[in-house]
């Protein structure tokens, strides 16, 4: 979690930096879960396979809109409890991902957003052995990564000023996601976040 702390910090510097330039840029957290399909082999072979399916998952992200409706954007969602992979061992999965994002305001109540780009799948495995790195810090898992691509969209409800409320979906297309019975995973929730700086609609 350092590294990924490290790219979280730098990530609020450079949306702070876009909101003083007069760009919008808008920060949520979120909760929601995470559905996948499960494998059509019966467990008592070896070729059963752990689903991504289930658990609560946390996100945290934001965006720049950097030319009216268009921009970047970046998230991170993480299962909030660690789950047992294959009745041997916990593990935890996380994705996190960078998009191109349209974002429209349509009125001072309503926006929605369209959204597309790459990341990765991390799944984490906690082994109870502890490894440590000069770089990295000392850790208490290993972890698997993946490719993937990200879409997704969601629809913003500003009941008060700029604070929004957003149903949101993502699609995860996971390359060669072999640890787990499908490298297709859809995380669906819901997140509250704030605008600031850029547009705005005077009553």
């Amino acid at each position: 979690m350092k590294h990924l702390s490290i790219v979280l910090r730098l990530s609020v510097f450079c949306l702070i930096a876009l909101a003083a330039h007069g760009q919008e840029v808008d920060v949520a957290i979120g909760a929601g879960t995470v559905s996948s399909p499960s494998s059509n082999i019966s467990p008592i072979f070896s070729q059963f396979k752990q689903t991504l399916r289930g658990g609560n998952f946390l996100t945290i992200g934001g965006d720049a809109l950097i030319h009216k409706s268009l921009g970047v954007e970046g998230e991170v969602s993480w299962r909030t409890s660690r789950t047992i992979y294959g009745g041997a061992f916990p593990y935890r999965p996380l994705f996190w991902d960078f998009n191109a994002i349209f974002a429209p305001r349509f009125n001072r109540f309503l926006g929605a957003e369209v959204l597309a780009g790459i990341g990765a799948e991390s799944a984490r495995f906690y082994t109870g052995q502890v490894s440590c790195s000069y770089l990295g810090g000392c850790t208490n898992y290993s972890s698997i990564n993946h490719f993937m691509g990200d879409f997704g969209g969601g629809l913003r409800l500003y009941p008060i000023g700029n604070f929004f409320v957003r149903p949101e979906a993502r699609l995860y297309l996971i390359n060669n996601n072999q640890e787990f019975s499908s490298g297709r995973a859809v995380r669906y929730g819901i997140s509250i976040g704030y605008s600031f700086g850029g547009r705005s609609f005077i009553p």
